[in-house]
């Protein structure tokens, strides 16, 4: 007897086994897929990461470059002053020399151990020298010439201190490296820098506490015209730094924990270290550290810039592991779904494609609205950020630092440092004004409208009387006619008042009084409200574009401005449902108008909602 057949597949479709095992490739392609977009976007982080950290650590030694050069040029020009005014005197004494170097301490030169006056004497003159400066006010100097050195001596005649170190006056510098520098310093009549040594002044200290210094030395000429040797070279002005505290005061603040820097003598190759500044974060060995050169007077050092862990903040975070490890888990939640997917029902899977691509179409749709609007949106909000946060913060400190000068230190400056100090005092406020108009702008367009009636009354009197503070050289008249109560935001109808009102009173010419009038009257189902100005007026050709960001008609470059201003407005009218627009105004300058609808946008007013009902 023959075996029963097998039933039959249904037509039309596939035995439920065939369906599994048809599915097992696909599933397969999915996580392989899945694990090698993983990978490669866990290698496009690590390489992102990478990038930022050494555009990091290259910032960090530009900074550190050009922070210690304008360093020691800063302290060359001190020294500098100090030489001339050593060599203005007639008769130098010892309290003139203290009185000319009162300014001299740690707090204004960070790193600074001291200056001293070095006059050069042979053997022969020593006796006589100890005794001319011992006149001079220095009743306990003893010249002690250096053995074996010739009968050439370099003598310390007059000192400084800025701590309480051993004292140098009497010293011979013959023996030491500064003597080298203070030879190149005559010779080139310049500044000149020493190779690094321990100091004189530190031969007391302990051991441990012991650092390498350096000294910059300047050229003494006798320049006082009733001085017997006018003309003379009298000696050298000498400063001592600490190579490790010079390095801590001049770059701490800006290096912090991010890195670490040795500073040497050579500019290339290998240098005798001159100071090193270590901070408490660790070393990241895995990046090569950045050489960058150093200008110095007379010479060429090198700085090395090290990083560490803490050169970005979130470096330390593991961000390429935690992509691989969410990756991952996406990867497996994907199969896990597609799996449950794929083992339903054929009917059911046929129902799902076709409700499936309606929904992919919508979706489709509503996802390049949604990343125009996200675009926008984070455009905005970065904006706001950089604007509120990365320029705001610095401006203010310029501006902070400019104003306690102008109020300190301006009596004593020179007239020519006093105008650059007031054009860094305008160009900060320019800077300011510009910020707060592109903040405005930035916002003006997706800030959230606050509805409530406005008087407008009111508002244009408040700006009116922030905008005339008091009498001045140009005392302007205003007229203004009743306006409106309107439906809108306060904050941002008030800006739209202020924009005009500033612009009427700004652009008037040279000798003229600024002169307004401000009208409202009733256009349809709203407002029109007018701001006529006497002002230089905008030419019939360029009155379509001055409401464009950054635009300024033909005249107003004399005038400080932004080009935001009338955007700023244009953006605000346009939120509030209305339109705005400039005209001649007969007998000279600009009429410049804008509407405001009666009830706000999408409102039906009282008589169409009675008409509403009645029907």
């Amino acid at each position: 007897m023959r075996p029963a057949a097998t039933a039959a597949t249904p037509a039309g479709g596939d035995s439920p086994a065939r369906r599994r095992w048809s599915w097992i490739p696909v599933l397969t392609l999915m996580v392989v897929l899945g694990l090698i977009g993983t990978a490669l976007a866990v290698v496009a982080l690590r390489r992102t990461v990478d990038d930022r950290l050494d555009q990091a650590l290259d910032q960090r030694a530009m900074m550190v470059a050009h922070t210690l050069t304008a360093e020691l040029r800063r302290y060359s020009s001190s020294l500098l002053d100090l030489a001339a005014a050593v060599g203005a005197q007639a008769q130098l004494s010892a309290a003139e020399f203290h009185a000319i170097t009162t300014a001299v301490d740690r707090r204004r030169l960070p790193g600074a151990t001291g200056v001293a006056l070095v006059v050069p004497a042979t053997t022969d003159q020593v006796s006589r020298v100890q005794a001319a400066w011992r006149r001079a006010g220095s009743p306990e100097l003893r010249l002690r010439p250096a053995r074996g050195q010739g009968t050439e001596h370099l003598f310390v005649v007059l000192a400084r201190g800025t701590d309480a170190d051993r004292q140098v006056a009497g010293q011979d510098l013959t023996n030491s490296p500064a003597a080298a520098a203070l030879g190149r310093a005559r010779a080139a009549h310049q500044v000149a820098i020493s190779d690094s040594y321990r100091l004189l002044q530190d031969a007391g200290r302990p051991t441990e506490s012991q650092q390498l210094g350096f000294v910059l030395a300047a050229p003494v000429y006798a320049t006082s015209p009733s001085a017997d040797d006018a003309g003379r070279f009298r000696g050298w002005m000498v400063m001592a730094l600490r190579g490790d505290d010079f390095l801590e005061d001049a770059i701490g603040r800006i290096a912090g924990d991010t890195v670490a820097v040795t500073l040497a003598e050579s500019a290339a190759g290998a240098g005798t270290p001159i100071g090193r500044r270590l901070p408490d974060a660790a070393i990241d060995g895995s990046r090569p550290a950045r050489t960058v050169p150093i200008a110095v007077p007379q010479g060429a050092w090198r700085a090395t810039i090290a990083p560490t862990v803490q050169v970005t903040p979130d470096a330390a975070l593991h961000l390429d592991l935690i992509a691989a490890l969410v990756g991952a888990a996406l990867t497996a939640l994907l199969a896990a779904l597609t799996g449950t997917v794929i083992t339903s029902r054929n009917r059911a899977l046929r129902r799902i494609d076709a409700a499936t691509i309606a929904l992919r179409d919508d979706i489709s749709r509503r996802e390049v609205v949604e990343q125009q609007l996200r675009r926008r949106e984070e455009e905005l909000v970065g904006f706001a950020g950089v604007v509120a946060h990365d320029l705001r913060s610095p401006l203010a400190r310029i501006t902070g630092y400019a104003d306690f000068l102008r109020a300190e230190a301006a009596p004593r400056l020179e007239p020519e440092h006093r105008e650059f100090l007031e054009r860094l005092h305008g160009g900060a406020q320019r800077m300011q004004s510009l910020i707060d108009d592109l903040l405005t702008y930035a916002t003006a367009d997706n800030r959230t409208l606050v509805r409530t009636r406005v008087d407008l009354n009111a508002l244009a009197a408040e700006v009116i009387r922030d905008r005339v503070t008091g009498p001045g050289e140009r005392e302007p008249a205003i007229v203004m006619w009743p306006l409106p109560v309107v439906d809108g935001d306060p904050v941002l109808l008030r800006q739209v008042f202020d924009n005009l009102v500033g612009n009427a009173l700004k652009y008037t010419a040279t000798g003229q009084n600024p002169r307004l009038e401000i009208s409202g009257a009733r256009r349809g189902d709203g407002w029109r409200i007018e701001l006529a100005d006497r002002g230089i007026g905008i030419p019939a050709a360029q009155r379509a574009t001055v409401f464009t960001p950054f635009i300024r008609a033909d005249g107003s470059q004399n005038y400080v401005g932004t080009g935001l201003g009338l955007a700023i407005v244009h953006r605000i009218i346009e939120r509030h449902g209305g339109e705005v627009g400039v005209e001649a105004n007969p007998g000279g300058g600009s009429r410049f108008w804008f509407t405001l609808p009666a009830v706000a946008p999408g409102e039906r007013s009282p008589v169409a909602a009675r008409g509403a009902a009645d029907a």
